[in-house]
């Protein structure tokens, strides 16, 4: 099995370089999404040794040493050395701790073992940040956070042998020049690929070894499961409604506006009584949610509208296999046709999501503007994304982004916007699937090109 190459290990390779043995780097991220594999072969390449502690099976002389050995260090390394039958060398050994939110114990260690300063440390784990994971124990001030996610567009062309292509892309999108027929019909059919697989690592390697879409299905599928297992274990207290609304989101994406709506989860719910459910579904990062911004200003956060979100699956690819889950369908007819754009139905669901998939990926948090006004038409507008700038300058700072699936469309609510908004907004960028154009002061950009943004 080929390793897959991953952005975040230069962030490990900084970590080592700046700041080991003065903090532990802790991993988040989704289940499956490869944070174990690759803090494992960060290890290998560039340690001596390596000790894993995988707390969903860690014995219990194990979690016993965080329990009862941290006053004698000394102690607890020859004792967790000998266990593992690792030899430790210092400055030169990484300790991994594994799905670490399963013993919070050893999180609060982090504060003695980093102080200790013989080792290095990373830790790994999903919905660390939710209460029940984090409640009686001090969170370590010695702790730096990355998050990871599912492969973006450009890792997948690394899997797939494609660096000709991402220099391409590149540069084009830096020239704001035109791929052509040729370059960006293959670029779409490597994106639809990308949509339909999606980027968790072991759909990615199983399709690399068989380009059978049916075959990466199988473990979409394993991986839903073990989601909905993870609901039915971990989200105490409330784990019928963070069910309810996992289930309800294909069916909300597919509505027009795609906006979430609470009265599909039955009469009198209520934002307050799901709020948590909200926070597990987007602390665990199964889900990447879009808050509706009532102004274009600076500081979307400061204009946000809580009750009113579009909620989209962490990865496309688990989207569609969610999405397809009648038996009576064939999961790989339905895939061939959206591979060419044949699906008989609105492909919007999917590439808005694949969209902010990319965007969330790329560091940007998830904002959309909507105003249903009814008094005034004029105002009545829907914009998919607000991107605001890295760099904060006086004005023009957020940049609206409409997502087209279709050949024909139209761009109405943009329109609107730029006109009442131009004073705040910067580039409006319209992402579809033809080739890069500028027309009416918009910027019409091939989807596949969103991760660059």
């Amino acid at each position: 099995m080929t390793a897959l190459k991953r952005k975040i290990y230069t962030q490990l390779l900084q970590w080592k370089q700046e700041s080991a043995g003065r903090t532990a780097l802790l991993i988040d991220g989704a289940r499956r999404v490869g944070k174990s594999y690759t803090a494992e072969e960060f290890a290998r390449e560039n340690y001596r040794s390596h000790i894993t502690i995988d707390f969903n099976i860690a014995p219990k002389e194990v979690k016993d040493l965080f329990a009862n050995s941290l006053h004698d260090l000394d102690s607890f390394f020859l004792y967790l050395s000998a266990i593992y039958n690792v030899e430790l060398h210092d400055h030169d050994s990484l300790i991994i701790l594994d799905e670490i939110q399963m013993f919070p114990r050893a999180r609060a260690a982090i504060k003695y073992l980093v102080a200790d300063g013989r080792y290095h440390y990373i830790e790994t784990g999903s919905l660390i940040s939710i209460r029940e994971n984090v409640k009686d124990i001090l969170i370590p001030s010695e702790e730096r956070h990355v998050r990871m996610y599912p492969l973006d567009f450009e890792e997948f062309l690394w899997a797939m042998n494609e660096e000709p292509m991402l220099g391409i892309l590149k540069k084009n999108y830096q020239e704001k020049k035109e791929m052509g027929p040729a370059l960006h019909r293959k670029a779409m059919t490597l994106f639809r690929q990308y949509l339909i697989v999606g980027g968790m690592p072991q759909a990615v390697q199983v399709y690399l070894e068989t380009r059978s879409f049916a075959a990466a299905d199988r473990i979409k599928r394993d991986i839903l499961t073990l989601y909905r297992t993870d609901i039915t274990r971990l989200a105490h207290g409330y784990k019928h409604k963070v069910e309810a609304v996992f289930d309800e989101i294909p069916e909300q994406l597919a509505k027009h506006g795609k906006k979430f709506s609470l009265a599909s989860l039955g009469n009198g719910a209520r934002y307050r009584s799901y709020e948590s459910s909200f926070l597990w579904l987007e602390d665990s990062m199964i889900c990447n949610i879009c808050y509706c911004a009532t102004a274009p200003d600076m500081g979307l956060r400061l204009n946000r509208d809580r009750n009113t979100m579009k909620i989209y699956l962490g990865d496309t690819g688990l989207l569609l296999s969610l999405t397809f889950d009648d038996d009576a369908i064939s999961t790989e007819e339905v895939y061939k046709k959206l591979l060419t754009g044949k699906l008989e139905m609105n492909e919007g669901m999917f590439f808005e999501n694949i969209v902010a998939q990319m965007l969330t990926a790329s560091g940007h948090r998830l904002y959309f503007y909507a105003s249903p006004s009814k008094a005034a038409p004029n105002d009545r507008m829907e914009i998919d994304f607000l991107l605001t700038r890295e760099n904060i300058q006086s004005r023009h700072n957020v940049s609206p982004l409409e997502v087209k699936s279709g050949k024909r469309y139209t761009y109405t609510s943009l329109r609107k916007f730029v006109t009442k908004y131009h004073e705040q907004l910067g580039t409006a960028y319209i992402l579809h699937t033809a080739d890069y154009m500028e027309k009416d002061g918009f910027h019409f950009i091939p989807v596949y090109w969103t991760w660059l943004l």
